[in-house]
């Protein structure tokens, strides 16, 4: 196993079949640091343009389309004493009527100390000053999606993308369908914190120093999987939220059958056992983790 210090040249807004800027060997860690989805670095210096620039693509070599990527992710960690946030409830996300009375979708900046674990605005309304503690993840990654295509960083779908969920954080495993040789895995979109369903627009954007573990399992997937240390889940990223939640709950099907569950036990399981969170619904397509505890699958 190698470990690979990964500086980009240059950032990318589609996740597509492009050369790659570095290639791995299956079980490689790659250290890299991201800037955040406004193009700003660890400095705060603009370095690209906005629009959730991603680093990559990184190839690992013998991967093919049919396998399956694997991507482990070590460590996310803010590389800035600030993130940004918007100001406002986005409008889609409550009444209709209710929309005209949000405020002005201003920038909010938040005050991140490492040391404390923690980010703080100072002033965020009526509720003075707010401290929560740092939960870093990954709001935009994947691989190259199939057919040749280039899909903006502002969305997602079965090659993931822009999914916002906040559980792919420190400690998680994520897998992805591989449709391009080499996978062709991108990354970026870091978060501070961000709570269910990206409901303003943003987590607490900031430049952030990633770890991953990159490797490729000849076996094949659908959509987006996930396990941390008490659950596994999968992704459905559509939009109507509905569609997004068919996919995540079908792949959920399609991984429980695997461990030897037919239909009426995945069924019953799921029926009774099953907990939905939404990662994004601001962007073009919405995200659903389908989740489950690991104390109910088959030993």
């Amino acid at each position: 196993m190698t470990t690979h210090n990964f500086v980009p040249a240059a950032y990318h807004h589609v996740l597509a079949t492009l050369p790659p800027a570095l290639t791995v060997e299956s079980g490689d860690v790659v250290v890299t640091e991201t800037i955040d989805a406004n193009g700003w670095d660890k400095h705060g210096d603009k370095v690209w343009k906005a629009g959730n620039p991603m680093n990559g693509p990184i190839a690992i070599v013998g991967a093919q389309p049919g396998d399956t990527l694997k991507v482990e992710i070590l460590s996310v960690t803010p590389s800035r004493a600030t993130g940004w946030t918007r100001a406002a409830l986005a409008a889609n996300v409550v009444e209709p009527e209710f929309a005209r009375q949000l405020p002005p979708r201003d920038r909010a900046i938040w005050r991140i100390d490492r040391n404390a674990q923690t980010a703080t605005l100072a002033h965020s309304g009526g509720a003075g000053q707010l401290t929560l503690p740092l939960a870093p993840m990954i709001g935009c990654f994947g691989v190259a999606p199939a057919g040749g295509q280039a899909i903006s960083t502002a969305t997602s779908a079965e090659h993931g993308g822009n999914m916002d969920y906040r559980r792919f954080g420190p400690g998680t495993t994520a897998w992805f369908p591989v449709a391009a040789p080499g996978a062709l895995f991108f990354l970026g979109d870091c978060h501070a914190l961000q709570g269910d369903g990206e409901i303003v627009g943003t987590g607490i954007e900031t430049a952030c120093e990633v770890a991953v573990r990159l490797s490729f399992e000849k076996r094949s997937i659908v959509w987006p999987r996930g396990e941390t240390e008490r659950d596994i889940f999968t992704i459905g990223n559509a939009r109507p939220l509905e569609q997004a939640l068919q996919h995540a709950t079908t792949e959920m099907v399609r991984w429980l059958a695997e461990m030897g569950l037919d239909l009426v036990a995945a069924s019953h399981l799921l029926g009774q056992a099953v907990r939905y969170d939404i990662g994004n619904v601001y962007d073009p397509a919405y995200t659903v983790a389908c989740r489950l505890n690991k104390n109910w699958l088959p030993r």
